[in-house]
């Protein structure tokens, strides 16, 4: 299976639902794409639902930290909800908690964006 997504936006951040696997490949070329477009279009705000994403591969975690890289470098902010317990165990061990920001509940992790202020114009 491919990786798909479906995004929309709440208020002004990008919600992208992602299913399948991000594994090396189509898998993190469209994520990467993806992610682009968002930036291209002025969205700064987005936030990445993992709940259908039942694989990540290494070359899949390292686009979500380049996404992240991304993001934060045109003064966005990149969030993560709903990772499944093999996704939480990945980032703990490769000790990128500490990176990205986690979310178990997405109207928590909408809220949240709330307070956050472009770290530049």
């Amino acid at each position: 299976m491919s990786l798909d997504a479906i995004d929309w936006e709440v208020g002004d951040v990008t919600v992208m639902t992602l299913t399948g696997a991000i594994t090396l490949g189509e898998a993190t070329s469209r994520l990467r794409g993806w992610i682009l477009e968002a930036l291209n279009q002025g969205r700064r705000k987005i936030l990445l639902n993992l709940g259908e994403v039942y694989f990540i591969d290494s070359s899949g975690l390292g686009e979500l930290v380049s996404a992240y890289t991304r993001v934060t470098s045109r003064g966005g902010r990149l969030k993560l909800v709903n990772l499944n317990r093999r996704a939480r165990d990945l980032l703990q061990i490769t000790k990128l908690y500490t990176v990205f920001e986690v979310f178990d509940d997405e109207g928590k992790a909408l809220a949240s964006f709330s307070g956050d202020e472009p770290a530049y114009l």
